[in-house]
């Protein structure tokens, strides 16, 4: 049990190292991003005086150095700063008026819509892959497995957009079944959000459930020659009692850490996808504030977004570590 703390920890330990790496990047990558904001927000006509006040209001003057460890102090505090462009620019400069709007308020609600609508999407994609992988494992080089292959395969070769644009023309205008248009808000049921939410869900389902689908399979298909399964057969099994309950158990390692991976994606990864369906995500929202150069929100989207991904993949990493006895006791 010991050893088993002990790699956990070292793997929280490696996880926190990178994602301390992955917030320099970001910040690098974000203040080399085209563009002013003051000079955005004044327009072409700005003098250099009325620019430079608000460079020197919003600490955009400092060093990159300052502003990187001011961001990263406030950030390990839970302060995501405040957002350039919704808060009211008054309060930046000291007037009574206007209300200051922070980021972490703004991403808030959105980022609670991107879990949904990945919540979602995992109750869909998960039960199939595993299902699909199971029988094409069951039925290796059959019709079934072979159709089943050139599906997946051609899910996952077709971008995102492109499945997107596809579902919305059969499933929302020749065939008005589901809304095209993912317009969530506040106040909405739960049947109208999962409604709304469902052609979304199933763009991202086409493009996760190839890699989970073939991973399982792939992982039962090597197991299925081992001398533990050749006695489970001899003893008179049947086959898919051989794979439920003999192999699936052993192949559980390979088939979580993708499981995760593709998780991951479902928060990280729903960029394009949100902004196809206008779906009001943290993906959208990251878009938005590229646009305008809003750098505290789009600096606050790259590291939930990278903390998701790490934070994912450490899971992964630990729950194959004790499912697996041998990850378990190294020696």
């Amino acid at each position: 049990m010991q050893s088993v703390i002990r790699i956990i920890l070292q793997r929280l330990g490696l996880g926190l190292l990178t994602l301390f790496v992955v917030s320099i990047v970001i910040f690098t990558a974000v203040n080399m991003l085209p563009g002013d904001f003051a000079q955005a927000i004044l327009g072409q006509g700005a003098t250099p005086d009325a620019v430079e006040a608000i460079r020197r209001d919003l600490g955009l003057d400092q060093p990159p150095i300052t502003r990187y460890f001011q961001w990263l102090g406030a950030a390990i505090q839970g302060d995501l700063g405040n957002s350039f462009a919704q808060a009211n620019f008054a309060s930046f400069v000291g007037a009574d008026s206007g209300v200051r709007t922070t980021v972490a308020q703004q991403i808030a609600p959105r980022f609670a819509n991107t879990m949904f609508l990945a919540a979602v999407t995992a109750c869909i994609a998960v039960p199939v892959s595993l299902v699909l992988g199971i029988l094409a494992a069951l039925f290796r080089n059959s019709v079934f497995d072979r159709a089943t292959n050139i599906t997946t395969l051609t899910s996952i070769s077709s971008p995102e957009f492109f499945l997107a644009y596809v579902l919305i023309l059969f499933l929302a205008v020749l065939n008005p079944m589901l809304p095209s248009l993912s317009n969530i808000f506040e106040g909405m049921s739960f049947g109208e959000r999962l409604e709304r939410t469902l052609l979304p869900a199933l763009t991202l389902t086409l493009v996760v459930t190839a890699h989970m689908m073939r991973m399982t399979r792939a992982a039962i298909i090597n197991l299925l020659a081992s001398p533990y399964i050749e006695m489970a057969r001899l003893k008179g099994m049947s086959p898919m009692r051989v794979i439920v309950k003999h192999a699936l158990p052993n192949a559980l390692a390979p088939i979580i850490n993708v499981i995760a991976l593709n998780l991951a994606y479902l928060i990280t990864g729903v960029v394009v996808v949100e902004v196809v369906f206008v779906y009001p995500g943290i993906g959208q929202l990251f878009v938005d504030s590229v646009k305008i150069r809003d750098i505290p929100v789009v600096q606050a989207c790259c590291l939930i977004f990278a903390a998701a991904y790490i934070l994912l993949n450490l899971l992964a990493d630990i729950l194959s570590i004790l499912s697996n006895p041998r990850l378990r006791h190294p020696k």
